[in-house]
């Protein structure tokens, strides 16, 4: 019998096909953006390269501190929450072909959604692409040009200048969403909203998950 979970391995190591590293799993409720307070299942993949400083999840940084999973063990489990959405972040979940298991979530019905800095080569097939790209390592234009939603995250005045050039290279039909960094909320949300006042093609983000206290 093939081994469902398997012990840490590096990037170069991994088989896309069968196995990818996974920091963590789990049913919940999408907390940002345009699927915001839907039921969703989050396969949040190990490994990143882009760095960001205010990074909430760095312990995802390093895949060879996780297990690597079977595909065909985290689309029962997805299949098992009778979740209709499954969201794939990381970590920079477009550090892996992704091919294998979007295909294997789509075959059983399911909405397959990416949440991504945009840094490196597409792959997969998604319902929904949600672009976040990072000052530490710009995302690629073919990631650019599907986008259907552009999430930027607000640390500094500056943000809004790097979030008009990405703007511009979305399509017309991509949601565009401001979000303010968590740790300086007070002072972001303000910006934010004369911000959007005055480009209401603009939204404001906010980590919903983390003011209800979920995962």
């Amino acid at each position: 019998m093939e081994e469902l979970v398997k012990g840490q391995l590096s990037v170069a190591e991994i088989d896309c096909k069968v196995a990818l590293p996974v920091m963590e799993h789990f049913y919940t409720i999408q907390g940002e953006g345009m699927y915001q307070g839907t039921a969703a299942y989050f396969i949040r993949l190990a490994g990143c390269d882009v760095g960001c400083v205010w990074c909430d999840v760095k312990e995802s940084w390093d895949s060879a501190k996780h297990p690597v999973i079977n595909i065909d063990q985290l689309v029962r489990f997805a299949v098992e929450s009778k979740t209709k959405i499954v969201v794939i972040t990381g970590g920079e979940p477009l550090m892996y072909d992704l091919s294998t298991l979007t295909a294997k979530l789509q075959a059983k019905g399911l909405r397959t959604h990416i949440e991504t800095s945009g840094a490196h080569p597409l792959s997969g097939s998604w319902d929904w692409f949600c672009l976040s790209p990072k000052k530490f390592k710009a995302p690629l234009s073919e990631n650019t040009n599907i986008a259907s939603e552009l999430k930027v995250i607000v640390f500094n005045k500056s943000d809004f200048a790097w979030a008009e050039l990405y703007e511009q290279e979305v399509p017309e039909t991509c949601q565009l969403y401001l979000q303010p960094e968590w740790g300086k909320k007070d002072q972001m949300i303000p910006l934010i909203v004369e911000y959007v006042k005055q480009n209401p093609r603009w939204k404001i983000c906010l980590q919903s998950h983390k003011y209800m206290d979920i995962p």
